[in-house]
């Protein structure tokens, strides 16, 4: 759930820049700034947590290789409960056509990040892959 958490956030930081910019009456350069920031911070803290919650609880299993895909259900169900919770009253809040490609290209390349997490260990000399 956790790996479902971090690349559901941002997608939905990413999504929903107009909707915050209309809300907190700031204006869209100011709203992209403060979302990219949290998304590369949010994206660098939760990469060190889960690389140490991995490598103690799914360190020694084979079982860690079953992350690659097991985030994508909660991840739907994520993106499901936050549009229904949090549906599109305004029509200037529907996102643009690039904010799609980005999160296609970002959901493509998410497994692929998730498997270098489970191969990252820490023996006693330094770092591995």
């Amino acid at each position: 759930m956790l790996y479902a958490l971090m690349i559901g956030i941002p997608i939905q930081l990413m999504l929903n820049v107009y909707r915050i910019s209309r809300l907190t009456e700031w204006s869209i350069d100011i709203v992209n700034i403060v979302s990219s920031a949290i998304i590369i911070s949010g994206f660098i803290l939760s990469s060190v947590l889960l690389i140490k919650l991995t490598r103690r609880w799914l360190s020694e299993t084979k079982a860690r290789y079953c992350t690659v895909i097991l985030w994508l259900p909660y991840f739907v169900l994520f993106v499901y409960m936050t549009a229904a919770l949090f549906p599109i009253t305004y029509q200037g809040d529907i996102p643009n056509p690039a904010s799609g490609l980005m999160t296609i290209g970002a959901l493509a390349v998410f497994p692929f990040y998730i498997l270098l997490i489970n191969l990252v260990k820490k023996n006693e000399q330094g770092w591995y892959v």
